[in-house]
């Protein structure tokens, strides 16, 4: 733990910043097995976002893991770090006056509870991205449920690790009975919805 430390109180506040860029700023956080279209999602509904003139920004798993996070696995303690990490990283871009875009399996509702605590009541959409495990698994873009069927991946959820699906999130988009195109849509819906962003789509 770091010590003598103190808290430095910036001159642009998140207020100034979110009325410069003219929307609100939150965090929007895509969860679910891999497979089920979670940074597909993600990175549609940043276009749209993008179109629009909203300011935001995706961190995808796979790619934070390249970099930010390429020091950790895959244990239980590992997601639960990995996801501590990217939520700290989230809460500077909400302060920032933007959209982040996360798209991560984050298997543990607590490691996600962890980040809503991070930030504001209104700061932390929750977007189950809903697939059976069975056309995830049929999709399988990466190769990696056939690897874990096989062995040669462990701790892969779904698999032999578990995945908590949200109780109450947000949204749920049903991936399996909706386009991408429409679940983006149902996201810039609710954030519309929310008078968080303006703007036709």
């Amino acid at each position: 733990m770091s010590t003598n430390i103190v808290w430095h109180q910036t001159s642009i506040t998140k207020k100034d910043r979110r009325k410069r860029n003219g929307h609100h700023s939150a965090i929007l956080w895509f969860t679910g097995l891999s497979g089920s279209g979670k940074s597909t999602i993600a990175n549609v509904v940043s276009k749209k976002l993008f179109d629009l003139g909203i300011q935001n920004y995706v961190l995808d798993g796979d790619n934070i893991r390249h970099g930010l996070n390429k020091d950790l696995g895959f244990s239980a303690e590992d997601r639960t770090e990995n996801i501590r990490r990217i939520g700290e990283v989230a809460k500077l871009f909400v302060d920032s006056g933007q959209f982040v875009l996360t798209a991560f399996i984050s298997p543990f509702a607590q490691d996600r509870e962890l980040v809503r605590n991070l930030v504001e009541k209104d700061e932390f959409i929750e977007i189950y991205v809903k697939c059976p495990l069975e056309e995830c698994e049929r999709r399988d873009p990466k190769g990696l449920y056939k690897k874990a069927r096989n062995g040669e991946i462990r701790d892969f959820t779904g698999i032999d690790s578990p995945y908590e699906a949200p109780v109450s999130p947000e949204l749920i988009l049903e991936t399996d009975r909706y386009t991408i195109d429409e679940c983006a849509n149902q996201v810039l819906a609710y954030l519309r919805n929310r008078n968080f962003i303006k703007g036709e789509f």
